[in-house]
């Protein structure tokens, strides 16, 4: 750190204006133009304000403290905040806005971070943070050349993250093109005609510990199995009875509606049974293929026809059995089936890799960002 910079507590370059807040439960807001911040940004929008210029907030609870959780943020215009957020004004002739906020957000605040159930960083602790100040004309230096540099970097992350999503997108339409065609040429059966049956999972109570698998509704992700957060059981009946084979394929009953028709396909990866909210697809196997199902239930032909008939309530929407056998599927031959899957699969991998690339060079980002960061506070920069 260069010779000249000092350091000081926060409490000593800015003064603390918590006292000024007022929370306002959602009940009693009036919906209006002014932005509502708590913790974490905005939450809503009211119809008055407190706050009528620039201040930093910084979450008090609710929030995260990690470094780069972007725990600090500034605020303009005119603006509520509840409390729930501490709103501090800089001493703006030692330190600026954007020094602060960089600097809180680049490093790890857990040590001042208090409570158990509920952590806090509570305003004893808030001014007690010790930041590094060098001279107002050598801050202005560092964050122009920093907000120069975070502009390239939110620029690059917006092409990543567009580029992930149209790789994303590219499988989506490419499999509903060919949804579609098969349609045309084949025609729709119902889902039922082209399975035995459809069984609902266990009800039975699993543990953390045990000889097989439990799979829950959070398990099935991307039609695949994830295999993290498992429960276990070691109930020989339930065992015997709802133990999964090679190709089975699970269907996600009920839970949000984001979540509900959520499908993935057992592959024998290791022992495992499924829960009640799941539902095993009996397929007549020489009739539908496993993985021709599985894609075709992953697809936004099949979402569409669970979104008709998706029965919703306050917490949760279901679709049972009989709606899901009802489901119209474009059918060709097995054979057919199975020449489709292959391509699928090949574009897949495809896809896949290209949305590893998308995914590592965001993280990449990040970690650049942090890494100037920290140049910029050890007078590096």
């Amino acid at each position: 750190m260069k010779t000249n910079w000092q350091t000081k507590k926060l409490g000593e370059i800015c003064d603390v204006l918590d006292s000024q807040r007022k929370p306002v439960t959602r009940r009693d807001r009036i919906s209006g133009e002014y932005p509502y911040y708590g913790a974490t940004g905005i939450q809503d929008y009211v119809n008055n304000y407190i706050f009528d210029e620039k201040l930093i907030l910084i979450g008090e609870d609710g929030a995260k403290w990690g470094a780069g959780e972007n725990t600090a943020f500034v605020a303009e215009g005119k603006y509520w905040v509840n409390n729930h957020a501490h709103v501090i004004r800089p001493h703006r002739d030692q330190a600026l806005d954007n020094w602060i906020v960089y600097f809180l957000n680049v490093n790890d605040l857990s040590k001042h971070i208090t409570g158990l159930t509920v952590q806090k960083l509570n305003q004893a602790k808030l001014r007690d943070i010790e930041l590094p100040l060098p001279p107002l004309v050598e801050q202005k230096r560092i964050v122009k050349k920093l907000d120069e540099i975070f502009e390239k970097v939110a620029q690059a992350k917006e092409n990543a993250e567009k580029n992930l999503q149209n790789s994303k997108d590219l499988f989506d339409s490419y499999l509903a093109g060919v949804l579609q065609t098969v349609r045309i040429k084949s025609g729709d059966k119902k889902l039922g005609d082209a399975c035995e049956s459809v069984e609902y999972g266990t009800s039975a109570k699993s543990k953390k510990t045990g000889k097989v698998a439990v799979l829950r509704m959070g398990n099935i992700q991307n039609g695949r199995i994830d295999w993290s957060s498992l429960v276990y059981t070691d109930d020989k009946d339930e065992i015997k009875k709802y133990l999964l084979k090679n190709n089975d394929v699970l269907f996600n009953r009920t839970n949000s509606p984001e979540l509900v028709g959520k499908t993935a396909i057992y592959k024998g990866e290791m022992p495992a049974i499924f829960a009640g909210y799941l539902i095993r697809i009996h397929r007549k196997e020489k009739v539908l293929d496993a993985d021709y199902l599985n894609y075709f239930l992953n697809s936004d032909l099949a979402k569409e026809q669970g979104k008709k008939v998706v029965i919703s309530s306050v917490n949760q929407a279901n679709i049972n059995g009989q709606k899901l056998k009802d489901y119209l599927i474009p059918l060709p031959s097995l054979a057919d089936q199975k020449a489709i899957v292959k391509k699928l699969d090949a574009l897949s991998v495809e896809t896949k890799k290209l949305e590893k690339i998308y995914e590592q060079k965001l993280v990449d980002l990040e970690e650049l960002k942090k890494s100037v960061l920290k140049k910029a506070f050890a007078g590096e920069l």
